[in-house]
């Protein structure tokens, strides 16, 4: 049966009325899908990345079931429990549920670390029946007696890959023992690795399983390059890059938290608005770069793998890998980021001979080869504290301009890039 608008779904009035303010009238496929399984109290296996919709495929019919039976919100004692791997993420499904519920009656409350915990306790102490939570904070005050999951309904486990990698597994076990055995239970990853597959028979009892398309689908419509550099190139790479307007909206990885600071500072020496978010960032620091890089007063963001799960920003133009990343699947959630809703992205992936083996790893992994543009300087003014030196003019080839080009270059540099950017936007 093909769904073809939300009204066919069965969903309480008040949640289509929600709908209707928000402009949404047709279903994602992971929502036409998972919607009417999730109503019938299935379990469900999701196989989804950010930006499929699949917040709303599990919120919505949460929020109708809770609804339904028309119970008060009890103090410490939530009747739904969604689990993220991080904070950035579990604020955006808490925005999402207040949305979706706008017209209900339901409280909900949002637990995450690295803030005070008083206010999280004052609303758990007012009664919530949705708590949207990272797996840490949550243990903490369950610890202190501050709330219970023994009525816990429903459960939904996002990400779950990434939870893993956070090494959140641990504490996903010691929550999941203090549930109810008859819950609802939903588990959602972008790759389904053996151990969230076995994580997955844990959770779930006789699940529904729901792929909207193969993993690698999204990859399909991104441009993939990779330039050969050392990594003392890798800063002028990316300022010569960024000479181009093209890269109107840019996400470049770090692997750390030092080397994301430095890179944005350099870059906003440079001359280009450039804000960083990694784990040492205060929340309100994170909170206040990502709305400036939604609302485009800044260009580039720069980020670790942690602190860029939960982003989920439109028109991403380009994706920057500066440091490879050492795990196969980061590299897949990374440039993930760009190529949304149908559109198509370019990720442009620096790689230092150090590095090779996680490249091989990458292709590895989507079956496919990185196009190697070519090679950058091999000598930075980038990474140093000197000012920046201005480019010379002229007509000579990139590489003659005074930089010697690195061994086994392929191309002209930056420029041929920003001309394959420019057709690829």
């Amino acid at each position: 049966m093909t769904i073809s608008s939300f009204s066919e779904l069965g969903l309480a009035e008040p949640i289509q009325r929600a709908l209707t303010a928000k402009n949404y009238a047709v279903p994602t496929p992971i929502q036409a899908r998972a919607i009417p399984a999730l109503l019938d109290g299935r379990d469900m296996l999701g196989i989804a990345q950010t930006g499929t919709g699949k917040t709303a495929a599990f919120a919505l019919p949460i929020i109708h079931g809770l609804s339904k039976k028309g119970e008060k919100a009890r103090p410490r004692s939530p009747r739904a429990l969604i689990l993220a791997p991080t904070r950035e993420l579990a604020i955006q499904i808490g925005d999402e549920f207040r949305a979706y519920g706008k017209f209900m009656h339901l409280r909900q409350t949002v637990i995450f670390g690295g803030v005070s915990q008083k206010p999280q306790v004052t609303a758990l102490y007012r009664g919530v029946d949705i708590v949207i939570a990272t797996p840490g904070r949550l243990l903490d005050l369950m610890n202190q007696r501050r709330l219970g999951l023994e009525s816990v309904e429903f459960l939904v486990l996002d990400e779950a890959d990434r939870m893993l990698d956070m090494g959140f597994v641990r504490d996903v076990r010691k929550i999941l023992a203090a549930m109810p055995k008859a819950r609802q239970s939903l588990l959602f990853s972008a790759t389904m690795p053996r151990e969230v597959l076995r994580l997955s028979g844990e959770i779930l009892t006789d699940p529904v399983r729901v792929e909207v398309t193969p993993q690698a689908t999204p990859i399909e419509r991104i441009e993939q390059n990779v330039y050969h550099v050392a990594t003392a190139a890798k800063g002028a790479l990316l300022a010569s890059l960024l000479d181009d307007p093209a890269l109107s909206r840019v996400i470049v990885f770090a692997r750390t938290k030092h080397r994301a600071n430095k890179v944005a500072e350099r870059l906003e020496r440079s001359g280009v608005s450039t804000e960083a978010i990694h784990g040492n960032k205060s929340q309100a620091a994170r909170q206040r770069a990502l709305k400036a890089f939604r609302d485009g007063q800044v260009r580039v963001l720069v980020a670790t793998d942690i602190a860029a799960r939960g982003i989920d920003v439109d028109a991403i133009s380009h994706v920057i890998n500066f440091e490879l990343p050492n795990e196969s699947e980061s590299y897949v959630h990374r440039i993930g980021r760009t190529a949304r809703a149908g559109a198509n992205g370019v990720a442009l992936s620096f790689c230092d001979p150090a590095e090779r083996s996680y490249l091989r790893g990458i292709e590895n992994l989507i079956k496919r080869k990185l196009t190697v543009i070519g090679d950058g300087p091999s000598v930075s003014s980038f990474d140093s504290d000197k000012p920046k030196a201005k480019k010379p003019q002229g007509g000579k080839p990139w590489h003659k301009r005074g930089r010697p080009r690195s061994s086994g270059a392929k191309s002209d540099g930056p420029p041929a890039a920003s001309r394959r950017s420019r057709r690829a936007a």
